[in-house]
Order: structure tokens, then sequence, then C-alpha cells
């Protein structure tokens, strides 16, 4: 176990050329309370006081000092009714301000270029908005197929790659909550999902997959396959998406095209998509 009260009798290291002065000593309850924090969001939910100092290897009273001053802060927040501690909305900011900072599209713009020049196909990058994939970023090759996925449209989300792949790593009840009826469904072309139940059947095939696949559904001359971009609490915070031009020969009638898979593609796309969680400190979800 890690000793995040720092080291015992160690001799402090020489101060960097051209610094007078010994070397600021370390403030262990600054480490204390870094660590608790770290640990806080870490965690899917809120977590108890016990628990944490079982973790941490830290004694009780140590944690909850901790505690207590990361809720005056803003930074931890007590749910007595549940005897937990979650993280507090002064955590969130800094978490907005260094999305602002380095901002999601940002970091997946060399994704997106390798993604695109590997593949040939036009590498995009989306995010829900509601019901809907709104489109961040994209990168499209000289040959790459002329896309509706410009930066800034929106697409209805259960019929994109993107937006599947998203959905599907969503709780069940948030996504009957955006989608609690057919009329709650659009149609861009003759295919794609038309009532709940053909969305519950899609997304169980994209958590069994690992990515989703829509071929035909967006646009009759084209195919997409995309993998979902987590946060540090394992939550779709994004999806990285890769279309081709594929013009599919099925019946106009066949629901999901032609059945095609794009698994050539697959292992790129989720690659991609994993390096970018990972750019942004965010994990997958447990399988």
């Amino acid at each position: 176990m890690q000793d995040i009260n720092g080291p015992s009798g160690a001799r402090d290291a020489d101060p960097p050329a051209g610094v007078r002065g010994p070397r600021p000593r370390p403030v262990p309850a600054l480490r204390r309370g870094l660590a608790v924090l770290n640990l806080l969001a870490a965690r899917p939910g809120p977590v108890s006081a016990a628990a944490i100092a079982r973790d941490l290897g830290l004694a009780r009273s140590s944690v909850y000092e901790a505690l207590t001053e990361l809720a005056a802060a803003g930074f931890a927040v007590h749910l007595p009714e549940r005897r937990r501690w979650g993280l507090g909305l002064a955590a969130f900011e800094i978490g907005s301000a260094y999305l602002r900072g380095q901002p999601l599209e940002q970091l997946a713009t060399p994704v997106l270029t390798r993604l695109a020049t590997t593949t040939g196909g036009t590498a995009h990058l989306g995010v829900l908005h509601g019901a809907e994939t709104l489109y961040l970023a994209r990168h499209r090759p000289a040959n790459g197929p002329s896309l509706v996925t410009h930066v800034g449209v929106r697409l209805p989300a259960a019929l994109t790659a993107t937006g599947l792949a998203m959905l599907a790593a969503l709780p069940a009840a948030q996504v009957r909550a955006l989608f609690p009826d057919p009329g709650a469904f659009v149609a861009r072309t003759d295919r794609g999902v038309r009532t709940v139940p053909q969305l519950r059947a899609r997304l169980i095939a994209v958590r069994r997959r690992g990515w989703a696949v829509e071929d035909g559904e967006v646009s009759p001359d084209t195919a997409s396959l995309a993998a979902a971009v987590f946060d540090h609490n394992a939550m779709p915070i994004g999806a990285v998406g890769l279309t081709v031009a594929h013009r599919c020969p099925a019946p106009a009638d066949a629901p999901h095209g032609c059945g095609i898979e794009l698994a050539e593609f697959a292992t790129v796309v989720r690659s991609a998509a994993d390096s970018l969680t990972g750019s942004i400190g965010g994990r997958a979800p447990r399988p």
C-alpha cells in the first residue's frame, strides 16, 4: 500500500539550481485530502467514511478531518441519510474548467486524424444531446465519403452508430426516459429503429459486440461503426465513429440493411475510442 503521508526520515532533495533556501516539506494533511478526493472521483457513487479509511489505509479520524475540510470547500458532500460521501459541486466545476481548457474535440483531433488516415473513411466524434447525437469534430480524407455529419449537426441518436454506442452504455432507466414510446423515434431512410423493443434489441447487440453499427439508416449510401468514450465514472461522454461508402443491395424494407457489422474496422475504432478515454482520464466499464 502506498504511504500517502510521505517518507519518514528521508533527507530532502537539494533545491533546483538557482533556487535559494530549503525545499518545502510535504504537507501530510493536503496529501490525505487529495487522496480522499481522488478516491471519491474514482467511485461510481457515494462512499462511506469507513470504506475510504479502509481503502486508503488511514485512521477514521484523519478521513473525517479530510472530508470535513473538503465539504467546507465544496469538493465533497455528505449524504447523512445514507451515511455516505460523494463529490461536491466544486469538483464538478474543476472538471468543467479542465474540459473548457482541453475540450473533448481538441483531444479527439489527432485520434480522428489517425483513424481516417488508417482506414480511408470519415472519422467523427459525437456526444449525446438529449435523444440526439451532436457532432463535435470530424476528419474526412480527400477520398472519404461525403456525409451529413458536419460539426454542429444533430441526428437522431437511435439511428447513428455513435448514438447507439453511447445509449448502449447508459442505464436502462435513462434510455427509457429518452425513448418512452414510438413517438420518440425519427426516420431518415426506410431503415432504422422504430419501436422501444427494437431499440432494446439493438443495444443488447451493441453491448455484446463492443461496438455499434448502422447500415443505410442515416444515408442510403453509407454505413458506420462506432465505439463509446468513457469518463472517470465509466459513463459514456462521447463516441468515436467511422463512416465508409456502402450501398446496401438489400430490399428497402430490410430493417437494418444488409446486416453487415463492419467487423474489419472494429479493432481500430475501438482502439481510437480507448485512446480518447485514456486522454481524458476515463475508464471503460467492467464487463
